[in-house]
This record gives C-alpha cells, sequence and structure tokens, in this order.
C-alpha cells in the first residue's frame, strides 16, 4: 500500500483445502505442507524423548503391501525381508503394522454392502452399480465435480489406511488402556492422496481432539529418511514382524486380487455364492471395447 518492496512468507495450505487435482500437493519445492511429512515424525520421536513418560505418545506405523512391494523392487529383496528389515529401521516406534491386516475388513464390509444393495435393488431402494474405490483423489474429484449425481453409488466402507486407523486408536486402545490422544499413528502408502484421506474431518475424534491417522508418508518419503539416516536397506538387519492385534505370525498376509485393492474379484466371488449359489473359483476379465 505504501509502495515499498516487502518479502511475503511462504505459502502455507491445509491438506483439507486441497482438491487432490494432482497438481501443488506433488510440488515440494511449490507449497509447503507442513501437517504430514517425515520431518514431522522426526519431531514426534524428538518431542517422545525429551517428555516426561506419563506424557510420552506410543507411535506405530501402518506399511501398505504397495509401499513394501515398491521398496523390496528398490532394494532388490524379497516382500518379507523388506518387511523384516523395515521392522529393524523403524525400531525407534513402538510397533510396526501390515494393512493387510486392515485390508480383510475393507474386503469384508464392501462384500456385505454390495450384498445389501443388490436386495434392496430388487425392491427399488437400492443404489446401483456401486463403485468401491480407495483412491481418496477419486473421491475427492468425484465429490467436487460429480456432486450429488454420483455419490450415492460411492460404497461407504473405509480404506484399509483408514479401517486400521480405527483399530488403532479404538481397539487397540482400549487394550491398552490409552486414550486415543496417547498415541501417534503413522501410515507409509503409495501415494500422495492418501495425506488428504487422513486429513478429512469424517475421521476426526472431536472427543478426544485426534485424527484415526496423524501422518503419512510415502514409499519416496521413506526412501528419504533412510537417505539422512545414512542406511541401506540391504544391509539392516531383519526384526520379527509385529502383530499387536493377536495370531502371530512370520508370514505376510495376501489376498487374491490384491493388485489393485482386490475389490472387484472379492465383491463378484462373494456376490456370486451368497445371491445365486454360484461358487467362483477363478475370474477371467477381457476388455469391453
Amino acid at each position: 500500500q505504501d509502495g515499498k518492496e516487502q518479502k511475503l512468507e511462504k505459502a502455507r495450505i491445509s491438506l483439507n483445502d486441497c482438491l487432490a487435482c494432482s497438481g501443488c500437493i506433488t510440488s515440494a519445492e511449490s507449497v509447503l505442507v507442513s501437517q504430514q511429512s517425515h520431518g514431522q515424525i522426526r519431531r514426534v520421536l524428538a518431542r517422545n524423548k525429551a517428555a516426561a513418560a506419563e506424557e510420552q505418545k506410543l507411535v506405530l506405523v501402518s506399511v501398505s503391501p504397495q509401499s513394501r512391494a515398491s521398496l523390496a523392487a528398490r532394494c532388490g529383496l524379497g516382500v518379507l525381508e523388506t518387511a523384516q528389515k523395515l521392522t529393524t529401521f523403524l525400531k525407534s516406534v513402538h510397533h510396526v503394522l501390515d494393512t493387510t491386516f486392515s485390508r480383510t475388513f475393507s474386503l469384508v464390509e464392501s462384500q456385505r454392502e454390495f450384498v445389501r444393495r443388490f436386495r434392496r435393488h430388487a425392491g427399488d431402494t437400492g443404489t446401483l452399480p456401486m463403485l468401491a474405490s480407495a483412491c481418496p483423489g477419486w473421491i475427492c474429484y468425484a465429490e467436487k465435480t460429480h456432486g450429488s449425481f454420483i455419490l450415492p453409488h460411492i460404497s461407504t466402507t473405509k480404506s484399509p489406511q483408514q479401517v486400521m486407523g480405527s483399530l488403532v486408536k479404538g481397539y487397540f486402545a482400549e487394550q491398552q488402556d490409552l486414550a486415543p490422544d496417547r498415541i501417534y499413528h503413522v501410515t507409509v502408502m503409495p501415494c500422495h492422496d492418501k495425506k488428504l484421506e487422513a486429513s478429512r474431518p469424517d475421521f476426526f475424534n472431536q472427543e478426544h481432539q485426534t485424527r484415526d491417522v496423524d501422518c503419512v508418508i510415502t514409499t519416496g518419503e521413506v526412501l528419504k529418511l533412510l537417505e539422512e539416516e545414512g542406511v541401506s536397506l540391504p544391509d539392516v538387519d531383519p526384526s520379527p514382524l509385529d502383530n499387536v492385534f493377536g495370531g502371530g505370525t512370520e508370514e505376510l498376509r495376501g489376498h487374491r486380487g490384491g493388485g489393485s485393492g482386490g475389490y472387484l474379484e472379492h465383491i463378484f466371488r462373494h456376490a456370486a455364492r451368497e445371491l445365486f449359489g454360484i461358487q467362483v473359483d477363478t475370474v477371467q476379465y477381457k476388455p469391453l471395447r
């Protein structure tokens, strides 16, 4: 206003403001996203070290199978070996979990939801087709671009990331006799858009003022952590896998059709059996055009 030159502060946005256009959110140089990053995890761990025991947070990291597979390919390791070495590398946190466990809940609930919709549709009260997607970028696009036209068709089932958040801040917190806000939950995901999902108001616990997932870092950010620590993952000793939900095993879980989440195949096979009494062993796909 007075004609003098003034240096402006760096732009800061909340992830809640993002439209998931895949522009600014993937350009680290253009906008400082301070809510979720590997630097934030460092700060939480540093505060834990300085805090009194009763003020420290229990830190859990949930790793997606897609990120684990990418790290395995990058480092020339087996998938199980990668999981065991990651458990060692992340030894400064309390537990390292596998979101394949929570994906089971997502798949089962998606199956049940489709059957409910199908049966209601026969009575003109169900909405079909059902669109099942765990991609938060697509969900944001559908909400902001198509709105009421498409929203009734979208599955209401939580993604594996958010199911794990509910398990950690709900069931696990109760088992440990901890308030949900005494737990800091990190997920390792293949895509920046999962940060947007974790920041949605839907997944915020008003009573305890905490999110189901406090911080999301990408596979690339795990590689940055390794680089900053001067650690080569192939050189890390393996550690036993954590299983805080019981039924411990040194085997990784998996699902049929899991390359893309497995929703289509699982829902189709379950619906065929539940609705028509048909056992489908193999689903064959073919392009229609």
